[in-house]
């Protein structure tokens, strides 16, 4: 046999990236890549195989999707059907897995280590749980079995997940730009399936769908279409090792590579079409696709960024800047989206409001307009430049992402044609400037080779045809001759013609310059925020990094005032207050967001929060705007009725979400001491006038308490000037502490059991939904925390191959710890088309399944679970803003326990 090939050992990587790489490829042609990290203390693994739903057969689709279900429930090594989730469960893992249009991908999470202590090194496989995980993996493309008795019940849960996104919007559009596409290519697939396309119809015509799959897996699944990648705490030559053993069995079948370059997904036919297409929620999108070229090939170039830099841009000059001034449009994304190799759509997708529904044409003339705009400057290089130096800064500085997040995006990225050195970096890097290529990318926006699609609950009206498999109502026609012909003199409008409003954006000044970090040794890094001021008016909590040492920071602030959501009434003024403040700064803030430096300002239950985070050179800058903006707001009579109506859309289409979206909601209001709901706001904001916000928000900055966490590459000094900024600007009084919001909720007696019920506003959606809770005591009972916790640890697996794989009840099911403000529960959801007082039973046979299981548990397997959720609780911090989130959760609850996860983990050890 060939031996093992070492493709690459030396890849381009960021510049803190502590991990070390290699790429190889095994003699059956599976290339992977290998990832030792001496401080992970989650390992990964994921398989990328290249095959997906454009492989499915015409007469049973949704075949890849079930292949990808069917490949958990047992191999020839591991029978067990779920063996393979009860191993990672046992050992503080997950896995899942998902199928696109040309790949499905596996993934999996476990400990690093065997031990309690996140730091232990491995012993190789000895006591590796990746090497367990990994063996069990491996079986998947090796010998799956394809049982049976599971065939019928994964079925129903692919009907399941189905069924779950009949009334999502994303789901249902996406399919009839599908289903409209040309029948010559696999775009037109439906990918998900249902019982339908899988069982039922192929049943009736005689067909063994048992075999089907099993013929599916072998005629597609084949070593050298797939991608590995591992990571863990072992070394390289460890790794390749056990790859090199354990995949060794994954038989190679020499399958070219899919691609569709003979068709395309749009035909003659299909261009130069207009699309009405009637929403569940109400939404207004106008969408343009433009069929594009496959830049697979253009790695380094990548020209299509030029494009949606220049369409997608937001500041003064740009498309969205000029139809929003008209009162046309609220958002814009322009982009290129790869369909398989060969093909691709530029989009541009813009959010109307209802006057730019009535001027949808001459919206798509201003962006044939731009386009014109952009063809007669030649390709700027300093434009280029400008972005090349921002994807160049980011690659440097790039932090760790969670394991799975990892290795399951790297397996997808290597079934791109990338030089292997190149894998990491891949297309997040712009390497060249290419003046041609630019210039051939722009040939592809013309006024004969697009399509429109315009979406709308109520224009035009009269859609007179229904989608296959979603049902969603639409009609197509031609565009017509006087449009096209005001399209196609936009596309060719000289410089004198053109909208004096437009023009290409100016040099971004919030490109960061200063990049340097002071770096120093430290022992151990810190585990909490030092409480540099603490008065009357401001807490001020700092902590300069000491961890990730990059050039970035974040600046978390709450304006503490219990105004803010007194009343239905002031929570809505305070949300309306905050869009305005928002939506006036939309202009100014895009530099800073394309530069690595973005904002966030929201009113909740204690005040108004404001959240700053990325290149530290720049913040205090963007703050002051914001701080400015949110004092000097002038309060546009024009832009308040085009925000307010879209809160109100906002509102009303909660009540199309999911259902279990919604539950959680409901369940946190009627725990809560003081609270509203949906349609409590929804009352309030109909009469509401621009004056009524002009009129209220300085009352809510008058008087205020001011919380600040400063977190990052910032020193103790620059930290109080936010606080002082803050100050000095608004200039509030002091909020006493006695007018403090409290945070309470409500015990539930013993014995106590209240059911509330809810009627889906959404009477065409099939399924229902329940949240089972069980109140269990005070957050402040460490021991009883730690028992609630490893009763979600212990019930996590189990729970879901009960409910959700044996009884089929859903494809949605959650079980786990619920925490509130000061008390704790325990929880279960199902989403189904079961009604929820058989799933009550249901949940209620399984506690009682479940209370029998763990009176015959052995120790050993008890140990296992305490170990497992030790591990999970002691995990470490991948990155700044993470580190950032568990400091602030524990300021804005008021509890300040930083290390709650360490008392969490010395709880549970003596159970």
């Amino acid at each position: 046999m060939a031996p093992t090939e070492r493709v690459a050992d030396q890849l381009e990587k960021p510049a803190l990236d502590d991990r070390s790489y290699r790429v190889i490829r095994l003699p059956n042609q599976l290339e992977a890549l290998l990832v030792h990290d001496p401080d992970t203390d989650k390992a990964s693994a994921s398989v990328n195989v290249n095959v997906g739903s454009f492989s499915d057969a015409d007469d049973m689709p949704g075949m890849a999707h079930a292949v990808e279900h069917l490949l958990f429930m047992g191999t020839e090594k591991y029978p067990v059907e779920n063996d393979y989730n009860q191993y990672l469960s046992a050992h503080s893992g997950y896995s899942n897995a998902y199928t696109s249009s040309t790949e499905t991908n596996y993934f999996f999470e476990v400990a690093a280590s065997s031990s309690q202590d996140s730091d232990a090194s491995t012993n190789g496989s000895v006591d590796s749980p990746l090497h367990g995980a990994l063996d069990r993996f491996a079986q998947f493309f090796i010998a799956p079995l394809f049982l049976s008795s599971t065939l019928d019940r994964e079925l129903k849960a692919v009907d399941s997940e189905n069924k779950k996104n009949l009334q999502s919007d994303t789901w249902r559009l996406n399919q009839l730009k599908k289903t409209l596409s040309s029948p010559k290519h696999p775009y037109h697939h439906f990918s998900t399936g249902n019982l339908q396309t899988l069982r039922d119809e192929p049943t009736k015509r005689g067909v063994n769908i048992r075999d089907e799959f099993i013929k599916f897996h072998h005629e597609n699944y084949s070593a050298n279409r797939m991608k590995l990648v591992v990571l863990g705490r072992e070394k390289l030559d460890e790794l390749e090792d056990w790859v090199g053993n354990l995949f060794a069995g994954v038989v190679n079948k020499d399958l070219p590579r899919n691609r569709w370059d003979d068709v395309e997904p749009f035909s003659d036919k299909e261009l130069l079409t207009q699309v009405f297409a009637k929403p569940v929620m109400d939404t207004r999108l106008l969408d343009i696709y433009f069929p594009y070229q496959d830049e697979e090939e253009l790695y380094e170039t990548q020209p299509s960024r030029y494009l949606s830099h220049l369409i997608g841009h937001e500041g003064p000059g740009s498309v969205l800047a000029h139809i929003k001034a008209k009162g046309w449009a609220n958002g814009l994304s322009a982009g290129v989206a790869p369909v398989c190799p060969g093909s691709a759509f530029f989009t541009v997708s813009i959010k109307l409001t209802e006057d730019g529904l009535e001027h949808y044409q001459e919206v798509v003339e201003i962006v044939f307009q731009y386009i014109s705009l952009i063809k007669q400057h030649k390709p700027q290089q300093w434009i280029v430049d400008e972005m090349k130096g921002m994807t160049e800064v980011d690659f440097k500085f790039r932090q760790k992402s969670p394991a799975t997040s990892f290795t399951s995006k790297l397996s997808s990225i290597m079934q791109q044609p990338l030089p292997r050195d190149w894998l990491l970096s891949g297309t997040s890097v712009i390497r060249k400037f290419d003046s041609q290529g630019i210039t051939k990318a722009l040939s592809y926006l013309r006024p004969d080779n697009y399509r429109l699609t315009l979406v709308s609950q109520k224009f035009p009206g009269d859609w007179d045809q229904q989608e296959k498999w979603y049902g969603t109502e639409y009609r197509v026609e031609a565009i017509p001759p006087d449009f096209q012909a005001a399209v196609r003199k936009a596309a060719n409008a000289t410089t004198t013609d053109l909208i004096s409003e437009l023009h290409l954006p100016h040099r971004n000044e919030f490109i960061p310059t200063k990049l340097t970090v002071d770096k120093r040794d430290v022992t151990e890094p810190a585990k909490n925020p030092m409480l540099i001021r603490n008065d009357d008016a401001v807490r001020t909590w700092w902590k300069k990094d000491d961890r990730f040492w990059v050039p970035k920071a974040n600046a978390y602030i709450t304006l503490r005032n219990p105004l803010a959501k007194a009343t239905p009434e002031t929570a809505v003024k305070s949300n309306l207050y905050c869009e305005l403040v928002k939506d006036a700064l939309d202009e100014y803030s895009y530099d800073a967001e394309i530069a690595g430096l973005e904002y966030q300002l929201s009113s909740y239950s204690m005040g108004i929060d404001i959240d700053i985070g990325g290149y530290s050179d720049k913040l205090a800058v963007l703050l002051e705007k914001v701080l400015i903006s949110m004092r000097d707001l002038e309060v546009k009579p024009d832009r308040f009725n085009i925000i307010k109506e879209r809160v109100l859309r906002g509102l009303r289409n909660w009540n199309f979400q999911q259902p279990y979206r919604q539950v959680g909601d409901f369940t946190r209001w009627l725990g809560s001491e003081k609270g509203w709901i949906n349609e409590q706001y929804l009352a309030e904001v109909e009469p509401l006038k621009a004056q009524d916000i002009s009129a209220f928000y300085p009352q809510l900055l008058r008087q205020m308490h001011v919380e600040c966490l400063a977190h990052g590459n910032i020193h103790k000094e620059d930290a109080l000037r936010i606080t002082d900024l803050v100050e000095s600007t608004l200039q509030p009084r002091t909020l006493p502490k006695s007018q403090w919001q409290i945070r309470r909720n409500l015990l539930l007696p013993p014995g106590s059991d209240y059911t509330y019920r809810h009627t889906l506003g959404d009477k065409a959606n099939v399924n229902h939904c329940i949240e089972y809770y069980l109140y269990v005591g005070s957050l402040d009972d460490h021991a009883l925390k730690a028992k609630l916790l490893l009763l979600g640890q212990m019930t996590e697996e189990v729970g879901f191959d009960q409910l959700r794989t044996k009884e089929q009840l859903g494809y949605i099911v959650f079980t786990g710890v619920k925490v509130a403000a000061t008390i704790m529960g325990y929880r279960i959801i199902i989403q189904s088309e079961k009604p929820t007082s058989y799933l009550e039973e249901r949940i209620n046979a399984f506690l009682a399944l479940f209370a029998s299981r763990l009176d015959s548990m052995t120790q050993e397997t008890f140990e296992g679970h305490k170990k497992s959720l030790i591990n999970k609780r002691l995990e470490k911090v991948k990155n700044l803003d993470q580190e950032s989130e568990r400091f602030w959760t524990q300021i804005t609850s008021e509890r300040f326990s930083f290390v709650q996860n360490e008392i969490d983990a010395a709880n549970i050890k003596p159970i």
